[in-house]
């Protein structure tokens, strides 16, 4: 539910000690990021409490966003963009040793303990968000998809291996990476290993299924 309403009486106050007086839209979602959690949504924010973690008086914040669901989506989409480079790199950085599926998922999981919260804002607007925010983060889901499955059919014609249906592979990893990661995000980190070993297992059976696919498609 919007705050807009509740926020929207003009701050007639003198400017107070130690109030921003220039703030980018930049700002305002780095201040609205520290404020949410792993058990806190977006939609709990309100704009007089955005304001104060930005240094702001309440009514500089019109000057960037229309509500605080518009600064959300904002931050949904923020999250987005940065986990998927984050996700990206890591799938580059991976060698022999250490495979693309346990690099991308140990850096996914990485996130449930980092500082920026990115990972645990889609995780939880995409559970118990509003329609507009669960909007979003399908969103990112799908841009997720899409550079997985370059990704996956870069790889197969690297290595040889054929790739079936390679949207669907995308697909499926991505949801069952999200969806295992809201369970981990709820679960003491010394369960994450464990999670950790399981989505690799799972992951790989999905991509040797699809190999497998392929080469009898070749074979018909």
């Amino acid at each position: 539910m919007s705050s807009t309403v509740k926020d929207a009486s003009p701050d007639t106050s003198r400017p107070h000690a130690g109030r921003r007086a220039v703030i980018s839209r930049e700002d305002l979602i780095a201040a609205a990021l520290t404020l949410v959690g792993p058990h806190r949504s977006v939609s709990t924010l309100s704009l007089r409490e955005v304001a104060r973690a930005a240094g702001i008086a309440p009514n500089s914040f019109y000057r960037h966003f229309r509500d605080v669901d518009e600064l959300a989506v904002a931050l949904i989409n923020q999250a987005g963009e940065a986990l998927r480079q984050i996700i990206g790199e890591a799938r580059t950085r991976a060698v022999a040793e250490r495979s693309v599926v346990q690099s991308s998922i140990e850096a996914f999981m990485e996130q449930l303990r980092g500082d920026q919260k990115h990972l645990h804002l889609l995780l939880r607007e995409g559970t118990v968000g509003s329609d507009a925010f669960k909007g979003a983060v399908e969103t990112q889901l799908c841009y997720f998809e899409e550079e997985l499955c370059r990704d996956l059919v870069r790889l197969a014609e690297e290595r040889h291996t054929g790739i079936h249906r390679p949207e669907v592979v995308a697909r499926a990893i991505t949801r069952l990476v999200f969806t295992m990661g809201a369970t981990a995000m709820d679960q003491p980190e010394d369960k994450h290993p464990e999670i950790i070993d399981q989505l690799v297992t799972m992951v790989r059976m999905i991509i040797l299924g699809t190999q497998t696919m392929a080469q009898m498609q070749r074979s018909a």
